[in-house]
């Protein structure tokens, strides 16, 4: 007696390889959704809303795929070897065709949602075809079959979740991880229908799954090769002046650039960007840091707390009082407080300040560090990045600001980068109520800085008093800001008056969402 089933395969190690095959697959599977949220983030800075955008289409792309993989579950072999090929194939070039859709097509937001829903269409298929393949190996019950397989899926899972941030990130980087995921991608495929299921194969397909194997390998070999200098040149397409670093670290990307000599100064504009937005300009910085930093100074002084800030520049300004005996700068990213030790303009730029011998500075969590603080400090000084994400949003709320009153001395003072009043009113008056219902009295006022317009600040101190907004007495000799400068800071035109408008919680960042809709466009 005859059949027609293909033969199924004897050796006792077959069913441990599909088991691999769908523990390994899971693990890619899972890096690709893990690298379009953290390219997102980098991008876009909207790292709940890209996680929800991703996670949300792959899951519907993968119930699709689940559908689609029913007519090809006859030659369930050659099927999966050929998902696996494009997988690999897609997944692994996912994060260079993205990062080039933002940077020369303007087409991110489409440009995501269709390789999020393709990668999860050919994910979907992947189960049902690996359920046939391992029932050809030996009959099993429909839910002991499942547990099999959904076991080895979860915990690969897990694998490939550590194995992003913890091993390709570092290693490797975005753009070079998911090329490395995608070639694993293809050889876990390739490997286990090859000698497992080898015999399932017609000539015609194996030589067809051979030319796409090698396509892959040339595709993804050739991206490797040249990786570095797209990554370069896509880069720099984002900037308007040359890129001089750029460093992908574990919290942002860092990129300084360098202008030529602008019209009307006698220097070049040393920019930093941080994720893509602007943190200071050299030729304009000193009005930002000046108005940040002297009004905050007029009293008691002699222990401050800088948050953020590892330019070094809110630091150079604070040294200039000799009084101060000690400052404490925490901020999160160690790889911008080396660029501010480390890079020759940028030393300059800052007066050395980190190699000021009163400067302590700890790499940690602000939000983590302040809930175990003992220290108590005179000044404290948020220079922190805008809150338009979910990280930093964080540290705008009011649990934020009570933080920081319980470290403030008992005449202390609080100064607050809040943002544009002009192009983010919401987002500007949220942050100065959030300090307000922290305990503080304010005195908001605003200056102009050139490369980012109309630009606030809140000063606070603890209690029902707010602080007079002056100078120091002992001021040191600087650029921008004067008395009576100062003075006319805390006057608001007609059109950009105080807003009756919600503090920002944890529960309720409503600064995040102020944040994001009033910066659109802009």
């Amino acid at each position: 007696m005859t059949t027609d089933a293909p033969a199924r395969p004897t050796w006792r190690p077959a069913r441990a390889a599909v088991l691999l095959a769908v523990f390994v697959c899971a693990a890619c599977g899972l890096v690709y959704e893990l690298a379009l949220v953290a390219l997102g983030s980098y991008l876009i800075g909207d790292a709940v809303g890209q996680a929800s955008i991703v996670l949300g289409v792959m899951v519907f792309a993968m119930g699709v795929g689940a559908l689609v993989a029913k007519p090809l579950q006859s030659r369930a072999a050659a099927a999966f070897a050929a998902i696996e090929l494009l997988l690999a194939l897609l997944g692994g070039l996912s994060v260079l065709g993205l990062y080039a859709a933002f940077a020369w097509l303007d087409l991110y937001a489409p440009a995501l949602v269709g390789t999020a829903f393709v990668l999860g269409l050919l994910i979907g298929a992947e189960i049902p075809l690996l359920m046939v393949m391992l029932q050809r190996i030996r009959a099993q019950s429909a839910g002991s079959a499942v547990a099999d397989l959904f076991a080895a899926d979860y915990v690969g899972a897990l694998l490939g979740g550590l194995a992003f941030p913890f091993l390709l990130m570092p290693v490797f980087g975005q753009l070079k991880g998911a090329l490395v995921v995608g070639a694993v991608n293809a050889v876990a495929g390739l490997a286990l229908v090859g000698t497992v299921f080898r015999r399932e194969l017609s000539r015609r397909a194996r030589i067809a799954l051979g030319a796409g194997a090698v396509v892959v390998a040339l595709c993804l070999g050739y991206a490797w090769i040249t990786a570095a200098d797209f990554e370069l040149t896509a880069r720099q397409q984002l900037y308007r002046d040359p890129v001089v670093h750029a460093e992908r670290s574990r919290y942002q990307e860092i990129v300084l650039t360098r202008s030529v000599r602008e019209v009307g100064h006698a220097d070049t504009d040393l920019r930093l960007f941080l994720n893509g937005d602007l943190q200071f300009s050299s030729i304009d910085e000193y009005r930002y840091h000046e108005s940040l930093v002297h009004p905050a100074m007029a009293g008691p002084r002699g222990e401050v707390l800088v948050l953020g800030a590892g330019d070094g520049l809110a630091l150079r300004e604070i040294l200039k009082y000799p009084d101060v005996r000690r400052v404490t700068l925490v901020d999160l990213d160690p790889a911008v407080v080396r660029l501010g030790r480390t890079e020759p303009q940028l030393r300059e730029l800052n007066h050395h300040s980190f190699a000021d011998p009163r400067v302590r500075v700890l790499n940690v969590d602000a939000f983590g560090w302040l809930r175990t603080a003992t220290e108590r400090f005179d000044v404290v000084v948020a220079d922190l990045p805008d809150p338009d994400e979910t990280a930093t949003a964080k540290l705008y709320t009011v649990e934020f600001y009570a933080l920081i009153r319980s470290v403030l001395a008992e005449r202390g003072r609080l100064v607050v980068q809040s943002g544009s009043p002009y192009f983010a009113p919401r987002s500007y008056w949220s942050i100065e109520r959030s300090v307000r219902e922290a305990g503080f009295a304010t005195v908001p006022y605003h200056v102009d800085v050139p490369s980012f317009g109309d630009w606030g600040f809140v000063l606070a101190a603890p209690g029902g008093t707010p602080p007079a907004l002056t100078l120091p007495a002992d001021a040191p000799p600087l650029r921008f800001l004067t008395p009576s400068v100062l003075a006319a800071a805390a006057t608001f035109p007609a059109d950009r008056g105080r807003l009756d408008v919600p503090a920002s919680t944890l529960l309720q960042p409503r600064v995040l969402e102020y944040a994001r809709t009033e910066w659109r466009g802009y």
